[in-house]
């Protein structure tokens, strides 16, 4: 059975992070060890949420599993809280990476065009440099646009521009770059992305759904990781997570809780398996 390592916090309620990437990648048939960076009592659309700091433990973690020789069929960072734990979590990259796993980035710092709270310019450059470790990372347009250190360009990008910042991205030292949240149309909504190896650009879009979550990007980098240890293609990996995370976000539209839980991943992941064959 292949092992994926996700890093990235624990929201106790609230589904975004490893309560998000757990039960996804678990359920499509993936060993998932977690190396939570925090833990919180809900995620932080929430008012007066509790915060642990386990910056302390993540060097600890990793010592005791090189003892154990534990390895990876590919390493999937999301949310990290700060300068510190980048720099911890480079050194995972450089301890586990081999010749034939994946190192995963959702570069989780921004929308848009605003930092999460808590974070600077100065972060998203340290993000950049995380990006130069990995093979394929999935920025949306405002964390592009923060680790290059240009103005945001708006959710509504031309595709040149999607080029651009694509072409530029990967000058960080990432062999596949993807753009998440795209728009391609008035209803069409997907990524676009550059293979440094083929230097080719591709794009895919579903139908865009008037609603906003916390969450989905991490749904989509979870269905992602999850697809491409299932031997799918990263294009065909990357289609199915756009295909899931629309469809979690269709069965929530008239939920009024998904707004400040997040999505229904649960219920689609009937059908996330049917797209893996499963």
């Amino acid at each position: 059975m292949k092992r994926v390592l996700s890093i990235q916090d624990l929201s106790c309620i609230g589904k975004c992070s490893l309560t998000v990437a757990l039960p996804i990648i678990s359920a499509m048939g993936i060993e998932t060890a977690i190396v939570p960076t925090a833990v919180l009592s809900t995620h932080t659309m929430f008012n007066d949420f509790t915060f642990r700091d386990l910056t302390e433990d993540m060097d600890k973690i990793k010592k005791h599993w090189v003892k154990e020789r534990f390895d990876f069929d590919a390493i999937y960072t999301g949310y990290l809280g700060s300068k510190e734990q980048i720099e911890i979590v480079t050194d995972y990259f450089d301890t586990f990476k081999n010749k034939q796993n994946y190192i995963i980035v959702d570069p989780a710092m921004a929308d848009n065009g605003k930092l999460y709270t808590g974070f600077t310019p100065d972060f998203a450059l340290k993000m950049a440099k995380l990006c130069s470790k990995a093979d394929i990372i999935l920025p949306n347009i405002s964390e592009a646009c923060f680790m290059l250190g240009k103005d945001y360009i708006g959710e509504d990008a031309t595709p040149s521009q999607i080029k651009e910042l694509l072409t530029e991205l990967t000058s960080l030292g990432a062999k596949i770059v993807v753009i998440t949240g795209v728009k391609f149309g008035e209803n069409d909504f997907g990524f676009m992305g550059y293979d440094t190896k083929t230097e080719g650009f591709f794009q895919y879009s579903t139908e865009e759904i008037p609603m906003k979550s916390h969450g989905t990007g991490d749904i989509f980098a979870s269905a992602f990781t999850g697809a491409l240890m299932n031997r799918y293609s990263v294009y065909n990996s990357l289609k199915i997570a756009a295909d899931y995370t629309c469809a979690c976000i269709k069965n929530s539209y008239n939920d009024s809780d998904a707004v400040n839980y997040a999505v229904n991943f649960e219920a689609e992941i009937p059908l996330l398996l049917k797209m893996i064959g499963k």
